[in-house]
């Protein structure tokens, strides 16, 4: 992947981030790292045999509009972006762990990722339909379980991740970055190869065409 040392996988929830970075990591031989495991943010509103919805992250979602949401997870990506930008630099230039890095996340805004300047460095967005991603959380939080109000938190949930797929592509496409539809067409392995063949061809940071 001609001196690639760190990818980049974007992308909004539940659009298969963390799998295919996985694949992609073991590919390599690289670390895995999601930027949620950098700091806390209300996090997925719907329990799991291991953990209940803490009654901050219940009140986060019902209380606030979608426009609120999205303003309070991009403020949250915005305060975070420094610790991204030095542990990408860390690896990129290998003054930091001299193993390579395979990092996943919602924060890893375009805006941002496009100003890098850092050498050996490779990014791509996932992207999936509105109705797989509702399909897969409503799988994951046992929506057909859920009492009324777990249904209407989940909702709140999938608003706000629409939402913020819909203005991640505007900007990933307005700044002519590369994106990858991670619909159910596509094995986690398909996805894995088209993820680093596009890596691979990039010239810039996430841009693998002149423009």
């Amino acid at each position: 992947m001609r001196g690639v040392r760190v990818v980049l996988v974007g992308g909004t929830s539940n659009a298969g981030k963390s799998t295919v970075a996985r694949v992609v990591a073991g590919r390599l031989g690289f670390a895995y790292l999601s930027t949620d495991g950098l700091a806390r943010h209300p996090g997925r509103p719907w329990r799991t045999p291991e953990r209940e919805v803490p009654a901050h992250v219940a009140e986060h979602y019902s209380s606030l509009t979608v426009d609120e949401l999205m303003a309070s997870v991009l403020d949250h990506y915005g305060r975070l972006w420094p610790r991204i930008e030095e542990l990408i630099t860390d690896r990129a230039v290998g003054t930091g762990s001299g193993e390579g890095l395979v990092l996943e996340g919602s924060a890893l805004w375009p805006v941002n990722v496009a100003g890098l300047t850092v050498p050996h460095t490779g990014a791509v967005w996932l992207t999936a339909d509105e109705v797989l991603l509702r399909a897969r959380m409503r799988d994951a939080g046992r929506y057909g379980e859920a009492t009324g109000e777990e249904r209407h938190l989940m909702d709140r949930f999938l608003a706000r991740t629409v939402r913020y797929q819909a203005l991640m592509v505007d900007a990933v496409d307005r700044l002519g970055l590369d994106r990858i539809d991670a619909g159910g067409h596509r094995s986690v392995e398909e996805l894995a190869d088209v993820v680093l063949a596009t890596v691979g061809a990039q010239r810039a940071v996430g841009r693998s065409s002149a423009g």
